[in-house]
């Protein structure tokens, strides 16, 4: 039985192009490849943003012990005493198997609690602890900082007009 790892990379969809432009002509992304369509896709560059702003994020959030994705439950859950995991899972479009997962981490580690909800007898309401609010005021001002770096990398006016711009999809997760 072959392992993943150590099999052969699928074939290409298509043959290659006859007439491809020499290397110079191609937009070459930081890792000194060729790019090609990629290069001028809005998409793209979105979530390359999306990869450099959970990174850095996760690299300032590290000595805390917390993630981005616990950052935002946690945010989540101060903003909303009482929330069900469902309405979360739907606010932050995670699906409901893996914010379980970390819903029990939070748990687990004295941030948060479950209860059952008075209003659904299916659904649990969820609060941060006095454990889970101290670690949301320090991380807090981290998260801060890495919006101060984000706006430093591309100007405070082009940040600002981003973060208007991206606000149409606040509500619109696109289904």
């Amino acid at each position: 039985m072959t392992s993943r790892r150590h099999r052969r990379p699928p074939a290409p969809l298509a043959a290659p192009a006859r007439n491809q432009p020499a290397a110079a002509d191609i937009d070459v992304g930081d890792g000194g490849i060729a790019l090609g369509d990629l290069s001028g896709n809005l998409g793209y560059r979105i979530r390359r943003a999306q990869l450099w702003v959970f990174k850095d994020a996760g690299r300032r959030l590290a000595p805390f012990a917390v993630s981005p994705a616990q950052f935002s439950v946690l945010a989540i859950i101060d903003a909303n005493p009482g929330i069900n995991q469902l309405s979360i899972a739907a606010a932050l479009d995670i699906e409901r198997a893996g914010l379980g997962r970390l819903i029990d981490r939070l748990e687990h580690h004295g941030m948060v609690t479950r209860t059952a909800s008075g209003a659904h007898s299916r659904y649990y309401a969820l609060r941060l602890t006095a454990a889970g609010s101290k670690l949301l005021r320090r991380v807090k001002p981290v998260i801060a900082e890495s919006e101060k770096a984000l706006a430093d990398k591309l100007g405070s006016h082009a940040y600002q007009s981003l973060l208007q711009n991206l606000s149409v999809f606040l509500h619109d997760p696109g289904d």
